[in-house]
């Protein structure tokens, strides 16, 4: 300080000592003259750069900062130093707070900061996919303005967030959310929002898995414990009679059966320590197997055609290909009525090779195609049952298509039957 005061008093002082030389060889009006003039010259200087400086201080940037001499160049030297300390600590400040911003964007939750009066603060942008908000108009608005449902307003007004929300946001009604808060801070709230319309979709799955094994198992049961009983409390029972029933009891151990197979089918599948064990495929031979095998499942009743376009085989698990194309074929069959048409196709379309089966069966709803890959899914419960199907053939199909990294494709129309393909990778051919 005592340094910046002799140095502002240096001008002042030498003024004065050449206006006392002066006033010895002149006079006294023309030594004070000549002071009053230097002085004028040294405020003028000053005002300038204290303008300059004023007129810096309203628009403050790096590069537009005043040069000057002495004293002044002193000053703007220190401003310059803690102008550009200003912005390092600026920019680092901007790239910890955007490392923030980037680490809470990749978190799998959506989080909301809350102050003491429930005014959002600050949101991610899963929060904001979550409850529609906008960060242009949404910051400082009540939370409760915003996502309006009863529950959630009652859950946050109890307080007692030791069990998370289970919501359906009111504009996603395909969507529900697990939200939790927790207090910090001076009277803060994080607000926790995780998606797990999955997990619910995959409990849900998993419920009617059960109860649809349960079923199907307890079914065929009945039946044979009915005519197991049957047959125990009728000593004259006729031969014929228990040949009818044995019959029946047969066809229900083949349904359990065939139901056992198609879940073990469907378990070693799912195993992803169950490799594909991939060889070349003839699958002109394969084909035609599963073209002859499907003619012994329809016994005549309908007009069956193959039509093989393309001489390539295919890379994959021969025993999987074989079972996923002669499930497609047996659905056909299924569900087309008597002296309908039934075709097997195997060519290529677009680089890709395809099997496809296509028949002129009862066709598929639009609503029901999405869900046909989903366990025990039936459009038609009572006739998958009376044609002998387990529900899992198209599950068992989708899970082949994956192990292939083929491409289950379904066109289908209500009353004009239906047409299931199979489209593999060009790569998988076995004769590139």
């Amino acid at each position: 300080m005592q340094d910046f005061l002799f140095r502002l008093s240096i001008p002042v002082v030498l003024t004065t000592l050449l206006a006392l030389m002066l006033w010895g060889a002149f006079s006294a009006t023309f030594a004070l003259l000549f002071m009053l003039f230097a002085l004028l010259i040294v405020i003028a200087r000053h005002g300038r750069q204290l303008y300059k400086l004023g007129q810096w201080l309203n628009d403050p940037r790096f590069e537009t900062m005043p040069e000057a001499s002495g004293i002044w160049g002193e000053v703007f030297s220190r401003l310059y130093k803690m102008v550009k300390q200003h912005n390092q600590t600026k920019q680092a400040l901007a790239a910890e707070l955007q490392h923030i911003e980037q680490a809470t964007a990749a978190l799998p939750e959506g989080v909301v900061i809350l102050n003491e009066a429930n005014h959002i603060e600050w949101f991610n942008t899963l929060a904001r996919q979550h409850f529609n908000l906008d960060a242009e108009h949404d910051i400082l608005q009540d939370i409760t303005y915003l996502v309006r449902q009863p529950e959630f307003i009652d859950y946050l007004h109890d307080g007692d967030f030791s069990e998370p929300l289970l919501m359906v946001p009111a504009r996603h009604d395909e969507m529900t959310l697990s939200i939790k808060f927790i207090p910090y801070g001076d009277e803060k709230r994080l607000m926790i929002s995780r998606d797990i319309t999955q997990f619910k979709r995959i409990e849900t799955m998993r419920r009617d898995f059960v109860a649809n094994v349960s079923h199907e198992l307890r079914t065929p049961l009945t039946v044979v414990n009915g005519f197991v009983e049957n047959l125990l409390d009728m000593p004259d029972l006729s031969k014929e009679s228990a040949r009818r029933a044995l019959q029946l009891m047969a066809e229900q151990t083949r349904r359990m059966d065939n139901l056992v197979a198609d879940l073990l089918t469907l378990s070693r599948l799912e195993n992803e320590q169950s490799p594909v064990h991939e060889e070349p495929v003839d699958m002109g031979l394969l084909i035609n197997e599963v073209y002859r095998d499907g003619e012994s499942l329809s016994g005549g009743r309908h007009s069956l055609r193959l039509e093989i376009t393309s001489a390539s085989g295919l890379l994959g698990n021969r025993d999987e290909l074989r079972s996923a194309f002669g499930n497609l074929l047996s659905n056909a069959i299924r569900y087309t009525p008597e002296g309908g048409d039934i075709q097997l196709r195997w060519f290529e379309r677009d680089g890709q090779l395809v099997y496809s089966v296509q028949d002129s069966g009862i066709g598929i709803a639009p609503k029901h195609i999405p869900r046909l890959t989903e366990r025990f899914y039936r459009v038609d419960r009572s006739r998958s049952r009376e044609t002998g199907g387990t529900g899992l053939g198209l599950a068992i199909v989708k899970y082949i298509a994956m192990r292939h990294q083929a491409k289950l494709e379904v066109l289908s129309e209500e009353g004009k039957g239906s047409t299931f393909s199979l489209v593999f990778a060009r790569k998988r051919s076995s004769s590139q």
